[in-house]
């Protein structure tokens, strides 16, 4: 398992959970992070077509806001594992631990460098929530989430202190809601 979005000030944490196929190893599993977009994309095609199950689960704005971010990833991650549709003999994450599992896990500190099946989950969880950011885009012109993807860059602060946050924004987070350095509500 492994997540995408934990960072940014808008949009959901999107968790993945996946089962490789045993004996046929996908050339190229990488971290998310350290791979080219349409890298991510074709290894997303690869994965959805040759691994035993793939769950994905996602936690928006208002819930991270209402329980906090890793709760939030928490809950993701247990709608993903709900997802694969098979019971598991081990998770594996990127150092989340989560409980009340009715099989053991290991939590491994840069999981997604050192698991292909954690590499394939943030790949999935990656891919996931970049395509729902660029949906976002189109429904919240004006933020730039089809290239930032949420994340705190200086064109989203400046369009936070232009537009005041949308309903993506994580309230709070620093940056985005009321105890915010960047809005500040009017008077």
């Amino acid at each position: 398992m492994d997540e995408a979005g934990r960072g940014p000030l808008a949009g959901p944490v999107v968790a993945a959970a996946v089962i490789l196929t045993p004996g046929r190893p996908i050339e190229g599993l990488d971290d998310s992070k350290r791979l080219a977009p349409a890298e991510r994309e074709r290894l997303f095609d690869l994965i959805r077509e040759q691994a035993v199950a793939v769950g994905v689960g996602a936690a928006d704005a208002a819930t991270i806001d209402r329980v906090n971010i890793l709760e939030a990833t928490r809950l993701a991650m247990g709608q993903a594992l709900a997802g694969l549709g098979v019971e598991p003999e081990l998770v594996l994450t990127d150092h989340v631990r989560l409980r009340g599992l009715g099989c053991p896990q290991r939590n491994l500190v840069g999981g997604d460098r050192r698991s292909a099946t954690v590499a394939a989950a943030s790949i999935i969880a990656k891919v996931t929530r970049d395509r729902i950011m660029e949906a976002l885009d189109r429904e919240y012109p004006g933020y730039g989430f089809g290239r930032h993807k949420g994340y705190p860059t200086a064109a989203h602060q400046r369009a936070i202190l232009e537009n005041g946050p949308c309903p993506l924004h994580r309230m709070s987070f620093r940056g985005v809601g009321r105890q915010g350095e960047l809005f500040k509500e009017p008077t």
